[in-house]
């Protein structure tokens, strides 16, 4: 079982930015792929980056590229979310997630059901 934790979200203007941070409680953190998704109003939850279990290999949607990183320390079980250049279509309810089924770069680990624990989520509210 793993319970994680997101913290960080918050109200920034467009152009601002936000890190988010997600704990992991889990006896083993390491083998997990960590991403983390996004679900604005009335939308479908979608994938936003993946990390692999070392960190070496990450994989982010088109949209957030250039403009967003995910990083991780296992030291601390925590995953992280650094989010620059931010718009207000970036508004949405941000969720951590871990699986260990597929790493970051397979297709499945940019979908929901490529992962078996969540978060809560933590809202994200770009202002124009």
């Amino acid at each position: 079982q793993v319970q994680l934790v997101e913290s960080g979200g918050g109200l920034v203007q467009a152009g601002g930015s936000l890190s988010l941070s997600c704990a992991a409680s889990a006896r083993t953190f390491i083998p997990y792929t960590m991403a983390w998704f996004r679900q604005a109003p009335g939308k479908e939850r979608e994938f936003v980056a993946a990390i692999s279990w070392s960190g070496g290999s990450t994989n982010y949607a088109d949209s957030v590229k250039g403009r967003f990183t995910i990083a991780r320390d296992n030291a601390k079980s925590t995953v992280y979310l650094q989010m620059n250049s931010l718009k207000p279509e970036d508004t949405a309810v941000y969720y951590c997630a871990a699986g260990t089924r597929y790493d970051s770069g397979n297709y499945y680990a940019t979908q929901q059901f490529g992962y078996d624990y969540w978060g809560q989520g933590t809202q994200v509210t770009v202002s124009s």
